[in-house]
């Protein structure tokens, strides 16, 4: 916020509001947005300046006045303020106290670079990571690590469940060695959908395509696109196997079964990805956490433990009887 900003009197002249811009606009912010103000600096309106300009000189301010404007608190988020100059394009917007008095302006270069440091924090959450608050090249090494490390850390507690669930199945592993062979191809195809969908929502999110009141309606796009894009990887990795089979005896005499596992597991595991990732950070800015932090990474960590519960589910139902 600045205090470097014009105001009027709504019974000025033109005139004498134009001799008063002239007088003490010198040093302003910005001359672009006037603001008019009554007897105890309380707002009124703000008016550009381009209609002081084509107005008679005897007319009043108070002529001028469309009460189109609005008006920031000096406890608003900035991403709110952003959000206002988005919506309402313009150059420059009033900061007034609980009285309505005019206390100082917010100008669109400044915001800006606002703009710039909330995109750049998002991002850094987006990779797993703290957001840094200085540029990559000058921070030093040692708050790099730090802020790095919780994440990787957390990240990496979460990994640890994935050997909890590969040790769960201990006992269908050992009857069908095969089944570990897709278990990178498996996980990974999940969390990758998951990151995806996390990414996109959030990036909806910050530039308010939809409210938090509309979670319904994207649960039910990622429904249907998790599903499209499990068919799509359930396919390939069907045909892999399929193929490979003509050529190899390294999935055995039951590689339909092992084919349909992976394509079946597939399909429910991209599905599952995609609604974590959208899911979550709708959930988060409800709980009124930042929704970035439900980075990618962690989105992955998700989805890698319960895309295991899910290929080893899918398994246990298709093979029962033969391999397992």
């Amino acid at each position: 916020m600045t205090l470097d900003f014009v105001a009027v009197h709504p019974e000025w002249s033109v005139r004498e509001a134009l001799d008063y811009i002239r007088e003490h606009g010198y040093d302003r912010e910005t001359l672009n947005i006037v603001f008019v103000v009554d007897a105890d600096g309380r707002l009124i309106d703000d008016i550009r300046v381009r209609r002081f300009l084509i107005a008679p000189l005897d007319s009043p301010v108070r002529a001028l006045l469309d009460g189109n404007y609005t008006m920031l608190s000096p406890t608003d988020d900035r991403e709110k303020a952003l959000g206002l100059f988005k919506k309402f394009d313009r150059v420059a917007l009033p900061v007034v106290d609980e009285n309505r008095k005019l206390i100082g302006i917010v100008t669109v270069d400044d915001m800006l670079d606002v703009a710039e440091e909330e995109a750049t924090e998002d991002i850094q959450k987006l990779g797993g990571s703290e957001a840094l608050d200085e540029p990559y090249t000058t921070i030093a090494l040692s708050r790099m690590v730090k802020k790095r490390a919780s994440w990787l850390v957390v990240l990496f507690l979460g990994e640890m469940l994935t050997a909890t669930a590969m040790g769960f199945f201990e006992g269908e592993l050992e009857k069908a060695i095969v089944l570990s062979l897709f278990i990178p191809l498996v996980i990974s195809s999940g969390g990758n959908a998951g990151s995806q969908a996390a990414t996109l929502v959030i990036r909806a999110l910050a530039l308010g395509e939809f409210k938090l009141r509309d979670w319904w309606k994207i649960m039910r796009r990622e429904l249907a696109a998790g599903t499209a894009l499990g068919v799509i990887l359930g396919t390939i990795g069907f045909l892999r196997i399929a193929v490979w089979s003509m050529f190899s005896k390294v999935y055995g005499e039951h590689w339909m079964l092992v084919a349909s596992t992976v394509g079946l597991a597939l399909v429910g595991i991209v599905l599952w990805g995609s609604l974590m990732g959208s899911m979550l950070p709708l959930v988060l800015k409800r709980l009124g956490f930042d929704p970035a932090t439900s980075s990618a990474p962690f989105v992955a960590t998700l989805v890698d433990v319960t895309g295991l519960i899910i290929y080893f589910s899918v398994a246990f139902v298709i093979m029962r009887g033969t391999l397992l």
